[in-house]
């Protein structure tokens, strides 16, 4: 294909990683993801850091953790204002737990939760608000950090799209009491498969150590906040304290995270760049909605909107881009609530559902890369101006 939706951003450091593994024998997490821990922690400016098998995994850990805090536990029943445009594992977890999810829209120009709309959304029963910065673009961290504060709620930041972003000098991610991220193939740094989840409290740091290995104490240090250690050693070992799971990552994982973090800044740097081309080329053209930064977005892909007021014909545009070999895909995964999954959930809207529907219907995304991709963006610009008319 002539421009791709990912590419892989490893060399040869990553695979000596993987050998380095190999050789120890050692598969399931260990050192290596102890230390990438570390260095994901200090590189965020976390007290803790925990890695998993997967950003959704991150979610489901970390919103099972805030269900078993000693304090001001959520409880099945509580509400949760949420945006209406993100990925579904950023919904499920809410579902599986038994929240009711409040929807409101989102901004058609930076395709994130329309804030304005944060305390018609507020009722006696709302426990939190999930933040998710679309693509690398970050949401309205300060403004949702304030409302969180004022009202008593839990702030989750889902920025599994947006490793690397920034609002007010404040790494995107660490806004929140849990914050998320995700090392998929093809996210800002890549572990294969992978997530990691931020938090300054040490008791959710514990419980979400607990819960992602059986919910059990091994991993658990005796002098911790959320159990008492026993004499018995015989059965401390296997000693089950929470409904867990086994979202353990791989000791690979581990290995290839602290190369690849290594390399973050300078992959958020090119992806910038090409982000100047690709803003330069659509600025101005009216025909397309094109993503507006707000802080210092990542730049995890380029979005269009055909601007429903042009009545560009979406299938010719779709069509040209397969003929030129261009890949793309909705935005994320578009307007949550027109999947089918949603009869699912225990869930209302807060005022009109609009730009979702928008984005969903009129939206697509191409990829970024962290290597410069200025001739494809360029003839990207080039197919979808002809194919606009």
């Amino acid at each position: 294909m002539s421009y791709e939706l990912a590419s892989s951003s490893w060399g040869a450091e990553e695979i000596q990683a993987i050998q380095r593994v190999v050789a120890s024998g050692r598969f399931t997490m260990g050192e290596n993801v102890q230390r990438f821990e570390e260095l994901f922690a200090r590189k965020f400016g976390m007290q803790h850091a925990l890695m998993v098998s997967s950003g959704s995994t991150a979610n489901l850990v970390g919103i099972a953790a805030l269900f078993y805090k000693n304090d001001r536990p959520l409880r099945r029943g509580d509400e949760v204002i949420v945006p209406s445009i993100s990925w579904a594992t950023t919904y499920y977890p809410l579902q599986q737990y038994g929240l009711k999810l409040k929807f409101l829209d989102v901004e058609l120009d930076t395709l994130n939760m329309d804030v304005s709309k944060l305390e018609e959304a507020l009722t006696p029963r709302t426990r939190m608000v999930v933040a998710v910065s679309i693509l690398g673009n970050p949401c309205a961290l300060d403004v949702i950090r304030k409302f969180c504060d004022k009202h008593g709620l839990y702030l989750f930041e889902d920025n599994c799209e947006s490793m690397g972003a920034e609002l007010g000098g404040k790494p995107c991610g660490t806004f929140g009491d849990i914050g998320t991220f995700s090392t998929f193939f093809s996210h800002h740094i890549s572990t294969m498969e992978g997530g990691v989840l931020v938090t300054n409290n040490t008791e959710i740091y514990h419980l979400a150590r607990s819960i992602r290995a059986h919910g059990w104490t091994r991993d658990i240090p005796a002098d911790s906040p959320i159990y008492e250690k026993r004499d018995d050693d015989f059965f401390e070992a296997y000693r089950f304290i929470l409904p867990g799971y086994n979202a353990r990552p791989l000791e690979l994982s581990g290995a290839v995270g602290v190369e690849q973090l290594k390399k973050l800044d300078v992959m958020v740097e090119t992806r910038r760049r090409n982000a100047r081309v690709f803003t330069e080329l659509f600025k101005g053209d009216e025909r397309f909605i094109i993503q507006r930064e707000n802080g210092k977005s990542s730049w995890f892909a380029f979005t269009v909107i055909l601007n429903p007021k042009f009545n560009v014909d979406r299938k010719r545009v779709m069509n040209a881009m397969k003929q030129a070999d261009i890949g793309y895909r909705i935005i994320t995964g578009g307007n949550f609530l027109r999947h089918d999954v949603i009869k699912h959930f225990d869930y209302e809207c807060v005022g009109e559902i609009k730009n979702a529907d928008i984005a969903h219907d009129r939206g697509f995304f191409v990829g970024n890369h962290p290597h410069d991709v200025t001739p494809q963006i360029r003839r990207f610009h080039e197919v979808l101006v002809e194919a606009a008319g």
